[in-house]
C-alpha cells in the first residue's frame, strides 16, 4: 500500500508546473561536480522538485556534517529517468505496463527503438542512472544510490545506515 500512496504523491507532485525554487535549485548545485551539474539540468523539473525534497529530508536527518555525496545521492538517484523522454502521462502509462506485465526481463528491450524500448528504459533507470553517473565522474556512493534505491536493503553496497535514511526520504 505504502508503494502506491507514493506513487500517488508522486503523480499529484509531477502535475505543478514550473522549476524548483531558484533558492532550492542553487542549493542543489553548490552539491555537484561539473559532470553531476550537467545531469541534473537535463532532469524533469518534477523529479528535480522530488529530488531537493528527498535531500533536504535526508540532510535534516542526517546534520550539517551530512557528506556532499549523500546529498548529490538524493538529488541524483532518478537521473536515469531522462533516458525514457517520457514526461508525466508518459510515466504512467510505463508504470502500469510493468505492473501489469509484471515482468523483470525490462533489460532485453532497452535497446529498441519502439515505445516498449522506451518503457524498458524507464523500468531501468536505476541501472541507467548509475552508468550516466559513473560516466560522469561521480562518487562511488551517489553511483551505487541510483543503482540501488530500488532495491531491498539487504540487496544494497550502500551502509545501511545511509541507506535506510536516503529510501526513508525517496519513499515520503
Amino acid at each position: 500500500m505504502g508503494g502506491a500512496v507514493h506513487l500517488a504523491k508522486r503523480f499529484f507532485g509531477s502535475l505543478k508546473p514550473g522549476p524548483p525554487e531558484s533558492r532550492d535549485n542553487a542549493w542543489a548545485l553548490r552539491h555537484f561536480t561539473e559532470g553531476e551539474t550537467k545531469l541534473w539540468k537535463q532532469m524533469s523539473n518534477p523529479d528535480k522538485r522530488h529530488a531537493i525534497a528527498v535531500a533536504n529530508g535526508v540532510g535534516m536527518e542526517l546534520g550539517p556534517d551530512t557528506p556532499r555525496e549523500v546529498i548529490a545521492a538524493a538529488l541524483l538517484h532518478d537521473v536515469g529517468k531522462i533516458d525514457s523522454g517520457f514526461r508525466t502521462a508518459g510515466r504512467v502509462v510505463a508504470t502500469v505496463f510493468w505492473v501489469i506485465n509484471n515482468s523483470n526481463n525490462a533489460e532485453q528491450w532497452t535497446h529498441k527503438k519502439s515505445i516498449v524500448g522506451r518503457f524498458a528504459r524507464y523500468r531501468m533507470h536505476p541501472k541507467i542512472g548509475s552508468e550516466m553517473l559513473e560516466a560522469a565522474g561521480a562518487h562511488p556512493l551517489t553511483v551505487a544510490w541510483a543503482a540501488e534505491h530500488h532495491l531491498p536493503a539487504s540487496q544494497g553496497t550502500i551502509p545501511t545506515d545511509i541507506a535506510d535514511v536516503l529510501r526513508r526520504h525517496d519513499d515520503d
